[in-house]
């Protein structure tokens, strides 16, 4: 008995491993790369600073909350999404350059090799949180500290969101350059049909259909929830139950993970 624990300790371990090499392999690929640091700062700056403040000073003062608050929730939200879609692409890349066939190759889970992915992506994505939070302080729009510390307990299950949809994409092409642009299109509508930037609680006809099948919506309205539930404002910003909201969250990333993962091994065996 003590053998066969000590067995699949070993294994467990292995994993682990597998996972922490995977991430800080993304990690220092984000450092030696200032152009992904620089975007990562970029990406906020136009969503939050140029559309945001514009919207900010045509429809802000007609809703009875804070849109400045409401728009920084969402935007960092969307940079979580964003940002981990595209750092998750570079799969592909390694798929090109065989780096993900010699782990495959490896006594190495699957999703070891996913899961190590996605928390380097997220890496990267927490670059753009922070930077969305610097425009925020420009614009004179911040959260408190209490608020900050619930948004970093939330961020991780948000980047595996994004991350385990992307892995669909990746799963089924092959190629970097179209990868990126599905992936980009991926989260484009999202940016503007999941309540990111412009309000869903009076949304009809398609705009409504569009904004519930998207998965960000809910990722974007359970932060919200969790940021602000006990307030006054909470009624205004959020749409849905959050138990509702975390429970299809936790669904659909499961779900993307092992169709993801799937189609990812699939076509890294056929290469």
């Amino acid at each position: 008995m003590s053998q066969k624990n000590s067995h699949q300790m070993s294994k467990i371990s292995e994993q682990i491993n597998a996972v922490v090499t995977i991430t800080a392999r993304d990690i220092i690929l984000t450092f030696e790369s200032p152009s992904s640091i620089a975007t990562s700062f970029m990406f906020p700056l136009i969503m939050l600073g140029m559309l945001g403040g514009g919207l900010m000073q045509s429809i802000g003062s007609n809703l009875n909350f804070n849109y400045g608050d409401y728009t920084l929730v969402g935007t960092m939200v969307n940079m979580l999404f964003m940002i981990t879609t595209l750092g998750m692409v570079s799969l592909v890349e390694d798929r090109q350059s065989n780096f993900t066939m010699e782990m495959l190759v490896a006594p190495v889970s699957r999703y070891a090799i996913v899961i190590g992915k996605i928390l380097g992506s997220m890496f990267a994505a927490i670059i753009g949180l922070i930077g969305t939070l610097v425009i925020g302080l420009f614009m004179k729009i911040s959260l408190s500290w209490f608020q900050l510390l619930r948004v970093l307990i939330l961020s991780p299950l948000m980047c595996l969101a994004a991350g385990s949809l992307t892995m669909i994409v990746i799963g089924l092409i092959k190629n970097t350059r179209t990868a990126s642009m599905v992936a980009s299109f991926l989260v484009l509508p999202q940016t503007f049909l999941s309540g990111v930037l412009i309000p869903l609680n009076h949304a009809n006809g398609l705009l409504l259909i569009l904004s519930r099948v998207m998965p960000m919506t809910y990722c974007v309205d359970l932060m919200r929830a969790f940021l602000y539930m006990g307030t006054k404002e909470y009624s205004a910003m959020v749409v849905f139950n959050p138990l509702w909201s975390l429970a299809l969250i936790l669904i659909l990333t499961i779900l993307f993970l092992i169709v993801g993962t799937f189609l990812f091994t699939k076509s890294q065996t056929n290469h």
